[in-house]
C-alpha cells in the first residue's frame, strides 16, 4: 500500500468515488445546493435592504432659512460657511421663487395654492449630510451660524433610518450565521451517511496498512469536488431566481419604487462566496465525518 502523499492518486480516487456512489453523491450535492440557496437568498435580501436604506439616506436633507436682512454677498458667504461644516455633503441655495415652485409641484391637485404670493416663502439652503448618524449634531452646528434664521429638519426620520439600518444589519448577520451553522450540521451528517455506507471499504484499507491520511484525503477531495459542484449549481439557480424576482419588481409600477441591486453588479462576489463556502463545507465536512471510521 502506498503511504506517501500522492495528490494525483487522491484526486483520481476522490472523483472515482463520486461516480461509484452516485446516489449518495447526488444527495450531498442537493443538500449543499439547498443550503447555499437559502443562505444566498437571505444575504441578497440584506444587500437590497442596505441599498434601499442608503438611497433613503442619500435623499434625506434639511433646510436652513436665511435671515431676510442679509445681502447677496452675505448669503454667498453664509453658503460657504455651511459648506465648511463637518458632515455636510452638499449645499444648494434656493430662492423664494424656487421654493414656491417646489411647493406648488407637490400640491398640483390643490388649485387654491396657485395664488400664494412669493413673500410667503423665504430664501433657504437645502443641505445634505454625509453621515446620517451625525444628523442632529450637524443641524445644531448650522443653526448656530449667524445669518441662519430657522431650521426645518426631520431629525426623528433620520434617527429612524439609522435605527432601521442597525437592526437590519444585526438581524441579517444573525440569520446568515445561524443558517450557515445549520447547513454545516446537515451537510456533515449527509456526508457521514455516505461514509458510513463505505465503512467496510475503509476498514479493509486500514487493515492493509493504509495510514489515516492516505484514507482521509480521497474523501476530502471527494467532498471538495461535491462542494464546488453544488456551489456552481446553486449559483445558477440563485441567479435565475433573483433575476425572475428582479424582472417582476421592475415590471410592476407599484414595486418599481424599490431600487433592487442588479445581479450583474454582484455576481462575482456571490459566485466567490458560494465556491468558498461550498468547497469548505464539502472538504471540511468530509474530513470530520470520516474520523470515527479511521480507528479500526
Amino acid at each position: 500500500m502506498r503511504k506517501h502523499f500522492n495528490l494525483g492518486y487522491f484526486i483520481q480516487e476522490g472523483v472515482r468515488s463520486i461516480f461509484t456512489h452516485g446516489l449518495m453523491s447526488f444527495a450531498a450535492v442537493c443538500m449543499i445546493v439547498a443550503c447555499l440557496i437559502i443562505m444566498g437568498s437571505f444575504s441578497l435580501v440584506a444587500i437590497n435592504a442596505e441599498q434601499m436604506l442608503s438611497q433613503a439616506e442619500a435623499e434625506n436633507e434639511f433646510l436652513a432659512y436665511i435671515d431676510e436682512s442679509l445681502t447677496e454677498e452675505e448669503v454667498a458667504a453664509l453658503t460657504r460657511q455651511v459648506e465648511q461644516v463637518p458632515n455636510v455633503a452638499q449645499v444648494v441655495f434656493e430662492s423664494r421663487e424656487e421654493a414656491k415652485a417646489a411647493y406648488l409641484d407637490g400640491h398640483e391637485e390643490e388649485g387654491l395654492y396657485v395664488n400664494i404670493p412669493d413673500e410667503v416663502f423665504r430664501d433657504r439652503l437645502s443641505i445634505r449630510v454625509s453621515d446620517l448618524s451625525q444628523f442632529g449634531a450637524t443641524v445644531e452646528q448650522v443653526r448656530a451660524l449667524e445669518g441662519v434664521a430657522n431650521i426645518r429638519a426631520a431629525s426623528e426620520v433620520a434617527e429612524g433610518f439609522v435605527t432601521v439600518r442597525n437592526v437590519a444589519t444585526v438581524l441579517a448577520t444573525a440569520l446568515v450565521l445561524m443558517l450557515a451553522g445549520v447547513s454545516l450540521f446537515i451537510i456533515a451528517n449527509t456526508i457521514r451517511l455516505t461514509t458510513f455506507a463505505r465503512r467496510e471499504e475503509i476498514a479493509i484499507m486500514k487493515m492493509c496498512g493504509a495510514t489515516n491520511g492516505f484514507v482521509r484525503w480521497p474523501f476530502v477531495v471527494e467532498g471538495f469536488v461535491l462542494g464546488v459542484v453544488g456551489a456552481l449549481v446553486a449559483f445558477g439557480l440563485q441567479w435565475g431566481l433573483y433575476q425572475f424576482i428582479y424582472d417582476g419588481v421592475i415590471a410592476n409600477a407599484a414595486l418599481g419604487m424599490f431600487p433592487l441591486v442588479p445581479f450583474r453588479t454582484i455576481w462575482t462576489q456571490v459566485l466567490g462566496v458560494f465556491l468558498a463556502v461550498g468547497a469548505a463545507i464539502g472538504g471540511i465536512g468530509s474530513g470530520f465525518a470520516i474520523r470515527k471510521f479511521l480507528h479500526v
